[in-house]
């Protein structure tokens, strides 16, 4: 089993993101920052928070379901806000969302909130609403279950320190992968977590028994060259079985995001 875990920053780059993602073909994607704009047929619209101001893919969550036919494609809203067609304010969802090969079938799925809860009237103040998705997908190859969860983990506007809401948001997502899980699953918990190495977030899953193969494989970024901040992680995959993983590699070439695709064999 093939897994890929990326935040798409939107769609920024979506014209070399979709060929990677059909060349790529990964069984389950999971996918982070995801723009669902369904009252537009707009192919960009634009993010405006006071001076940040970011071009958006209007639908890329349909654009990455069209390149991946083959798979379920779900998609977890965090927030519905606003973004702009020129001086026009359209109505459009942001979240994360996971794509499944049909021929994995998925008997288990779980979604809920690591931070905050749904907001259906603007984006919100940061840090904002978190949401974070699961699945448990039978491989007849492997003749075992698989359950994998990924999160968007929160964004402080004062760096990526531990605080006590970033430990919170750890334990959701370890109790959501335990809700999804059953014994005898390789367990895969990633995310673009928005937190440095040797973070609190790192050690909660840690102590339960979660393996993490960034740092613990000698990465020395998860980031791409599009990223200019200080800093050079963010995203992470975990594991409950190092047994199990055949091969774990983060992609820079293409750049497809500011964030680099991480890519587990299994």
């Amino acid at each position: 089993m093939k897994i890929t875990c990326l935040n798409g920053w939107g769609g920024k780059l979506h014209g070399k993101l979709l060929p990677y993602v059909e060349i790529s073909d990964p069984d389950v994607l999971c996918l982070q920052e995801v723009i669902h704009s369904p009252e537009s047929e707009k192919d960009w619209l634009t993010y405006r928070d006071g001076d940040h101001v970011l071009p958006q893919r209007a639908n890329f969550f349909r654009d990455v379901s069209t390149a991946l036919p083959g798979h379920v494609a779900i998609f977890c809203p965090a927030a519905q806000g606003v973004l702009w067609d020129g001086d026009r304010p359209v109505p459009s969802q942001w979240g994360l969302a996971t794509f499944v090969r049909r021929s994995f079938p998925i008997v288990g799925q779980i979604q809920g909130f690591v931070h905050k809860g749904f907001s259906p009237v603007g984006y919100g103040d940061h840090p904002r609403s978190r949401s974070a998705h699961g699945v448990r997908v039978y491989d007849y190859a492997a003749e075992r279950a698989f359950s994998i969860t990924h999160m968007h983990g929160l964004r402080d506007l004062n760096g990526k320190m531990d605080t006590p809401e970033r430990a919170a948001q750890a334990r959701r997502l370890l109790d959501l992968s335990r809700q999804i899980s059953e014994p005898g699953d390789v367990v895969v918990v990633c995310g673009d977590f928005n937190v440095e190495p040797g973070s609190e977030t790192l050690a909660i899953l840690a102590d339960a028994g979660l393996h993490e193969l960034v740092t613990g494989r000698g990465i020395e970024t998860t980031r791409s060259t599009q990223y200019r901040k200080p800093g050079r992680f963010a995203d992470y995959m975990l594991v409950n079985r190092v047994e199990a993983v055949k091969s774990f590699e983060v992609i820079r070439d293409p750049e497809v995001s500011d964030h680099c695709p991480l890519v587990l064999q299994l």
